[in-house]
C-alpha cells in the first residue's frame, strides 16, 4: 500500500537494465526468497494448526472451537494487513516493516513451540501480527523494483514472486506436517520458526539488491499524528488491560470472551470500511458508482472464502478422524491434504492464463462477472462433494482420500477463476482517494469470511454435518447465480471498468 513516489535514479541492482534474476532485477531473488520461506512457515503452521488443537497429544479441543480459533486467525492474518500497510506507509517505510515482521513471526512460531497453552495463544498472536506486516509491503517492494507500471518487465517479475508463495506452501506441509504429526507437534513448529529465520536472515543479507525507495516512508507522521497515534493505542491497550483483569479475576473467563470480540470484528471492520468509503462526499458520481458495484463482489468473495478457508480446519478435521489417508496401501499425514491446492495452482494457472488469452482473441474471453460468479458456483459445487464422503463416514467407514482431493481441485479452479479477477477489479474501480488502501479492502473480505465460520463455530455449529455443508454449498451456488442474474446491472455500475 505504498503512495506514489517520484521515479528513483537507476542504481545497479535494483531498477534498471540489470537482469540477474530469470532476467529480473537480483533484488527480486531476495524477495522471492523471503516470500517463500515466510510461506513455508505460515503453511506449515497452519496444516498442522486444526490437527493439533484436537490432537489427545495437543490441546485435545472439540470440533467446533478447533475450527473457531483456526478462522479467528486467519481472519486476523488478513485484518492486520491494513494497519500493516498504514506503518508501511506513514512509520517505518516497507523496507523496515519487513524486516521486523520476519522477526516477529519468527518469534511466534518459537512462542508456539513452547509446550504449553498460553504460550501457544500468544504464539498465534505473534504469527498473525508479523504476517500481517509482511503481506502488505513485500508485494509494493516488488513493484519498487521496476521503473513504473509501463515497465514491460512488472507482470512477469509479480508471475515469478508468486511462484514463491506457492513453492513455501506445497512444501510446507510435506515437511513440516510429516514432523509435527509423526515425530513432536512442537518440533513442527520450531521448523516454521527455522523457515523464517532462513527468510529473515537472506532478506537482511539481500536487502541491498531492493530499490532505494524501499527504505523511504512516503507519507511519515507528523510529530502531532504520532502523539495522537500513541495516545490512542495506549487507552484502548490499557480499556482491554483492565477489562480482561476483572473478567480473569471475577472467574468468568472462557476462551469465548477472546474468541467472540475477535470474530464480531472481523464482520463488523470491513463494514465498517465498505461504509466509510461509500459514504465519502469527495467521490463523484462515477466513484460511488464503482463503489456500488464493489460491494456485490465484496459479499461474494466473503462467501467463497468463507467456505474455500474451510479447506485448512473443517475438511482438514473430517479427514483425521474420518478419511482413509492413504493411496495404494501407503498412508500419508492428514496435513499432507494442503499442499494439493498450491501444486495444483501452479500447474492449473498457466493453462488458465492460456486459456483466456486464446479465447480473448476470438473475442470470447468471459467477463469479469462471468468469471466471478463461475469460482463462487465452483466452491458451492466443492461443498456438494463434500456431502459424499460425510454420508460414507456417517455410515461407518472411511472415506477415501480422493474425495477430499476432488473438493480442493473444485476449489482451485474456483479460486483461479475469482481471486485473480478479484485482485484485478479491485485496482480497477478503487477512487482514486483510497488508491493504496483497497487491496487491503479486498482482504477484509478474506477476514469477513472466516469471520462467519468462526461466530458459527462459537455458536456451536458442527460444519461436519451434512445439513450445514449443503446449506454453505446452495449459500454459494445461489450466490453465484445471482451475480450472473444481475450482471447487467452490476456491468452498468462499473462504468468504464470491464
Amino acid at each position: 500500500m505504498a503512495s506514489s513516489l517520484t521515479k528513483d535514479s537507476v542504481t545497479p541492482g535494483t531498477p534498471g537494465t540489470d537482469k540477474t534474476f530469470f532476467g529480473h532485477p537480483r533484488g527480486l531473488a531476495t524477495l522471492f526468497m523471503t516470500e517463500m520461506w515466510e510461506r513455508f512457515s505460515y503453511y506449515g503452521m497452519r496444516a498442522l494448526l486444526p490437527l493439533y488443537l484436537v490432537a489427545d497429544g495437543g490441546l485435545n479441543l472439540n470440533a467446533a472451537t478447533a475450527t473457531a480459533i483456526y478462522s479467528v486467525y486467519v481472519s486476523l492474518v488478513y485484518l492486520l494487513a491494513m494497519p500493516g500497510g498504514w506503518f508501511g506507509d506513514r512509520v517505518w517505510g516497507p523496507r523496515k516493516t519487513v524486516a521486523v515482521a520476519g522477526a516477529v513471526i519468527m518469534l511466534g512460531h518459537l512462542t508456539l513451540a513452547l509446550p504449553a497453552s498460553g504460550t501457544f495463544y500468544a504464539g498465534l498472536g505473534l504469527v498473525a501480527i508479523g504476517s500481517g506486516l509482511l503481506k502488505a509491503n513485500i508485494s509494493t517492494m516488488v513493484g519498487h523494483l521496476y521503473d513504473g507500471p509501463d515497465d514491460p518487465r512488472r507482470d512477469g517479475g509479480f508471475t515469478v514472486f508468486y511462484m514463491g508463495i506457492n513453492l513455501g506452501a506445497f512444501a510446507a506441509p510435506l515437511v513440516i506436517g510429516t514432523i509435527g504429526e509423526n515425530v513432536n507437534w512442537h518440533l513442527g513448529f520450531a521448523l516454521a520458526a527455522l523457515g523464517m529465520a532462513l527468510g529473515l536472515v537472506q532478506f537482511l543479507l539481500g536487502s541491498r539488491h531492493l530499490a532505494d525507495r524501499s527504505s523511504v516512508v512516503p507519507k511519515p507522521l507528523s510529530d502531532a499524528e504520532k502523539s495522537s497515534t500513541l495516545r490512542k493505542a495506549a487507552i484502548w491497550a490499557g480499556v482491554a488491560v483492565v477489562f480482561y483483569a476483572i473478567v480473569g479475576f471475577s472467574g468468568v473467563y472462557t476462551l469465548n470472551w477472546i474468541l467472540v470480540p475477535l470474530t464480531l470484528l472481523g464482520v463488523i471492520i470491513p463494514v465498517m470500511v465498505l461504509v466509510n468509503i461509500k459514504r465519502d462526499k469527495e467521490l463523484d458520481r462515477a466513484e460511488q458508482s464503482k463503489m456500488s458495484a464493489y460491494i456485490w463482489f465484496f459479499v461474494a468473495a466473503a462467501v467463497f472464502w468463507m467456505i474455500y478457508d474451510q479447506g485448512g480446519s473443517t475438511l482438514s478435521i473430517f479427514a483425521d478422524s474420518s478419511a482413509d489417508n492413504s493411496v495404494l496401501g501407503w498412508e500419508f499425514p492428514v496435513s499432507w491434504y494442503q499442499s494439493v491446492n498450491p501444486v495444483l495452482i501452479m500447474a492449473l494457472a498457466p493453462v488458465f492464463a492460456w486459456i483466456w488469452l486464446a479465447l480473448n482473441r476470438r473475442g470470447k474471453e468471459p467477463s469479469t462477472i462471468v468469471k466471478f460468479a463461475s469460482g463462487l458456483v465452483l466452491v458451492g459445487v466443492s461443498f456438494f462433494l463434500f456431502l459424499a464422503p460425510l454420508s460414507i463416514a456417517e455410515g461407518g467407514q472411511k472415506a477415501a482420500a480422493m474425495w477430499l482431493v476432488a473438493i480442493y481441485f473444485t476449489q482451485t479452479v474456483g479460486e483461479l477463476l475469482l481471486s485473480p479477477v478479484g485482485l484485478s477489479v479491485t485496482t480497477k474501480m478503487a477512487p482514486a482517494k483510497y488508491a493504496s488502501q483497497m487491496m487491503g479492502v479486498w482482504f477484509l473480505a478474506v477476514t469477513a469470511g472466516d469471520a462467519t465460520t468462526g461466530l458459527l463455530s462459537i455458536a456451536g455449529v458442527d460444519l461436519n454435518k451434512t445439513g450445514i455443508v449443503a446449506m454453505e454449498a446452495t449459500l454459494a451456488v445461489v450466490a453465484g447465480v445471482a451475480v450472473w442474474m444481475y450482471r447487467g446491472k452490476v456491468k452498468g455500475l462499473m462504468g468504464s471498468v470491464r
